[in-house]
This record gives C-alpha cells, structure tokens and sequence, in this order.
C-alpha cells in the first residue's frame, strides 16, 4: 500500500484534496502562461521598436540626400506625400503643375517608406534610362504587385538573369517573325469591324471603344502567343476573363497602400480572387507550353527537322522553345510560361489603349482622318482583298505621324520606375542616392512646354522628318528607352499601324457620347491606371464606308 493511502492523502479518500490541487495547477498554469504571454510581447515590442529605429533612421537618411531635389509641399516630415499622388484626371494636371514649376525633377516621399526621385525632363531622363542593365533594378513599389502572376520573367528580372533572358527572347520579335503575325493582326481585326457592322445594323452607331478592342488584342495576341482560336471577341473566355480580372486587381491594391504587404493582402477578399484569376492563367499557359514541349520532343524522335519542314508558321511559344544561350541551355517550362504570361499581360493593355487614343485622336480632327483614310485607299489600289501586308507597313508615313503624336499626347504607359545599385549623377550637380526610386514621368517628358510646342495639342506633322532634326533623344519615350526599353515595341507598332489603316478604311469616326453621363467624348476625362484609360469609357461615333463608292467620288 502506498503511502499517501496511509495516511489519508489518496484522492479517492479526499475529493476536496482533489480540488485543491486542481485549482493550484490552474494557477501555475495561468501563471506559467502569463509570463509567457509577457516574454513573448515584450520581445515582439523590441521587434517593432527596432524596426520603427530603422525605417525612421532610413527616412532620415533619404530625406537628407535627397535635399539637392526640390521638394513639392508635402504633409508632414514623416507621411510625406502620401495620398497626393492621383490616378485621376486631376493626377495628371497635378503632372503639369509639377512640370511647370520644377522644370526637370522633384522629391517625392509617401511615408516613411517610399523615397522618390520624380523626373519629366529629357536631359534628367536620359542617364537614368540609358545606365547599363547591370546596375538597373526594377523597384517593387511599380513592379512587386506583378511577381505572383509574371514570375521571373524579363520584365521583373534584373542583372545577368535579365541580360541572358533578354538574349534569349530577342529573336521572338525578329522581322522576319512579325513578318507571320501581320495575317493575325488582320483576322482579328477583322472580327472587330463585323461586330462593328451587326451593331450599326441594329442601330448603335455609339460604341464604346476599349472594351471592344482589348478584346481583339487579346484575341490577336493568343494567335501569336500560342496560335489560339479563342473566339473571345465573340463570346466569353475563362481565360481572357481571368487576365482581365487581375489587371483589374492590380490596380485596386497599388491604390491601397495597407494591401502593400502580402500578408494582409492574401487575407482579403481581393486577395482571394486574385489566387482563383491566377490558377486559371496559370494553368492554361503551363498546359499550352507542357503539350507544345511534347510535340518538339515527338517530331525529334521522328527525326522532323521542325525548322524546314513544311507546317504551320511559328508562335511565340515555339521560337522561346527552341531558343537556345551560348551554352545551348534553353529557358526551364517555368520560364517560358513566365514569359508567354508577360507578353500577353504587356501586349494587351497597352496597344489597346493606344490604338483607341490614336482612333479618339483622329475622330475630333477629321482632316487628318481623311488625311490618313487616303493614304490608305492609295496603298489598296487595284487590290481584290482590302488587308495590310508586312511591306505596306513603311507605305504609311502620314498615318504613322499620327500614330506617334498619339502615342505622345495619350501615352499609354505613363511612367516607369527604376532603382540603382550605385548613386546616379544627374545635372545640375543632382545625385540620386543608391536605392531611392527614380519615377520617370513619361507623361511629363511628353507634355513638357520647354521641349513641345503647344504640347497639349494633336500636331501630327511634329513627326515629319524634317521637323524631328535638334530634338532631343530622349523627348519622346513611350516605349522607355535604353537597354531595358520596352521588347515588344515593333510588335506593338505594327499591329497598331494594321488596326488604324483598316479601320479608317472601313469606318469614318467622329466624337460619341457617354449614355450615363451624356457628355461627349469631347471632354473626356482620362485615367491613368496601369494604362491609360478614360473615366467612364471611350466613345466614338461610328459609320460604316463603302469603299467602291468612296473609289467612285474619288474619281468624280
């Protein structure tokens, strides 16, 4: 028998001995847990403290190096200029006031967090843009919100990573492969202008204009991407309504700085729906290259030389497929899909929204449309099939101009941001500080009254040749510039070139108007989100052209 039995201690003996001893084990438990609780916080406290030391020693920092930049009023030491910059229409007059008033650059500070160099100025731009790739750094604030969907992928990639990836893609956008995507570029295009016909024929002649063609660039880029029929123009698509959607995300969170951080941000219902939009692209660009790597694979076993035997002309896909470093290392699966996902992010967007300025642009100056229109019904003199071949491209000097002075009133992108691995000297004895964010304001450089006379007017003829000459390098970028310029740049210049030359062919254009707010186009509002866009959509008025009477007044 045990001892506590004896005398008297069993628990089965002396329940009120039981209860007691529970409620001393509940205390040292609380207590254990209290002082638990206690270490835990005061540790995490020391965290916070010493990270709040250091982002308020960073600031200090930053604010001092900047001091050679002029500094627009801001709120406050510490928030700096946070909610002063706008995605809006008065945003972008904010752009001009700025220009105005400091020529080249300015500071700019949102919190404790951003430190921004903000640049619309040439001679500021051009050491930015033209440093080597090997010390250009592409900043999280712009670019860190695209990562989950683009990957690694040239554009988010810096250093030698970016350098071989850029030697890799290069030959994608080779002439002679623009060359196969000028038939694609007319096809969906094509399905634009019969969408068009069936609404006028129901009798909507107002159209709003970027819904309609950022579908046919989507439609256009998944037959060169991948040589996809998706019939998105003409019906709804998984995937083109999940690129949509996370376009459309992408822009909500940069404008909420709290879903900056990915740990809140993945919590939210936004976040959420950018996880289930994502899968479906995921998949469908890692099922696309997994099926086109096994058909390579068949046609070497079956000793096909996939180069110069008689098939299909190849895609995007294809060429990154088989492109090979001097090393004859090719991209993983994983790297193509983050480049195929790229190309259709970057493509779409921003040559839908050039082509519907360039289209507004010419709608509210209708003697450079006709201007454009005749040169166009020149080049299709004689033809049985009225479509823009790759020669024909150079055959339109005037639309051209007027593509290129749309591209500089109504940029699509409106800035890029760029980070250093050294300091940056500027002129006027400027340096920015290794790390802060150089802002290059396209928009700015664009509409700047000391570099473009009348800068806020349509003056095509600014790109005649002969009124190009003592133009500084730099004034014009809609493409960025410099070794890490856009890639894409001759894709997207000719298909806009194709789309414009058809349209005004088949369609004459003037001003619509909003059916909600019944304002015209006239005095549209622009919106400058990840392209630029215009507050309520863009709407033109359309009617439709018979060619074989515009021949026949012509001759008369």
């Amino acid at each position: 028998m045990k001892m506590w039995e004896v005398t008297g201690y069993s628990n089965r003996q002396n329940p009120s001995m039981s209860v007691l001893q529970g409620v001393f084990s509940q205390v040292l438990s609380w207590t254990g847990l209290c002082q638990v609780l206690f270490v835990v916080s005061t540790g995490l406290g020391a965290v916070v403290i010493g990270w709040t030391v250091r982002l308020l020693m960073r600031h200090a920092w930053y604010t001092h190096r900047l001091s050679c930049f002029s500094k627009p009023h801001a709120n406050s030491w510490l928030l700096g200029h946070l909610g002063q910059m706008q995605s809006t229409e008065e945003g972008l007059l904010q752009v001009d006031d700025l220009v105005r008033t400091y020529e080249h650059s300015c500071s700019w500070f949102i919190g404790p967090f951003y430190h921004i160099v903000r640049l619309f100025h040439p001679d500021y731009v051009k050491p930015l843009l033209m440093a080597p790739a090997s010390i250009t750094v592409k900043d999280e604030l712009i670019y860190g919100h695209l990562r989950p969907w683009l990957g690694q992928s040239l554009l988010l990639s810096n250093g030698e990573e970016w350098s071989r990836k850029r030697r890799l893609l290069s030959p994608a956008f080779h002439f002679d492969i623009l060359k196969n995507y000028v038939a694609k570029f007319n096809t969906s295009t094509n399905t634009m202008h019969n969408k068009w016909r069936n609404l006028l024929a129901g009798g909507r002649a107002n159209i709003e204009m970027f819904d309609h063609v950022t579908l046919m660039t989507l439609d256009s880029l998944l037959k060169c991407a991948f040589s996809y029929n998706s019939n998105c123009q003409q019906s709804i698509s998984e995937y083109v309504s999940a690129i949509v959607e996370l376009s459309d995300l992408i822009i909500d969170r940069r404008q909420k700085i709290l879903h900056h951080w990915e740990w809140i941000y993945w919590k939210t219902q936004q976040g959420k729906r950018f996880k289930k939009a994502l899968s479906i692209v995921h998949r469908f660009t890692r099922e696309v290259v997994q099926k086109r790597r096994a058909l390579l694979s068949r046609q070497r076993e079956t000793e096909i030389d996939f180069t110069t035997a008689p098939q299909r002309k190849k895609d995007f896909v294809d060429i990154i497929l088989l492109s090979r470093d001097e090393d004859g290392r090719g991209l993983t699966d994983e790297e193509i899909q983050a480049e195929a996902n790229t190309f259709m992010f970057a493509g779409h967007d921003t040559t839908a929204s050039a082509i519907c300025w360039t289209l507004y642009n010419l709608a509210r100056h209708e003697h450079y449309q006709e201007k454009c229109r005749q040169e166009v019904m020149d080049l299709m003199q004689g033809r049985d099939r009225h479509e823009i071949e790759w020669e024909d491209l150079s055959s339109l000097p005037f639309t051209t101009m007027c593509i290129r002075e749309s591209l500089r009133l109504h940029s699509p992108v409106q800035a890029v941001t760029r980070k250093y691995t050294q300091d940056m000297a500027l002129p006027g004895d400027c340096t920015v500080p290794q790390g802060a964010i150089c802002l290059v304001s396209i928009y700015g450089t664009h509409h700047h009254p000391a570099v473009w006379t009348d800068p806020h007017e349509f003056l095509p003829l600014r790109f005649d040749p002969a009124n190009t000459e003592g133009r500084a390098s730099h004034a014009f970028i809609p493409f960025s510039s410099g070794p890490r310029n856009c890639i894409g740049q001759k894709f997207a210049l000719a298909e806009l070139r194709v789309v414009v030359a058809l349209t005004l062919l088949r369609f004459r254009l003037t001003p619509g108007v909003n059916p909600e707010l019944g304002t015209s186009s006239e005095g549209v509002r622009r919106l400058p989100q990840l392209v630029l866009r215009a507050e309520g959509g863009l709407w033109l008025q359309l009617e439709s052209l018979n060619l074989h009477n515009l021949e026949e007044s012509q001759d008369e």
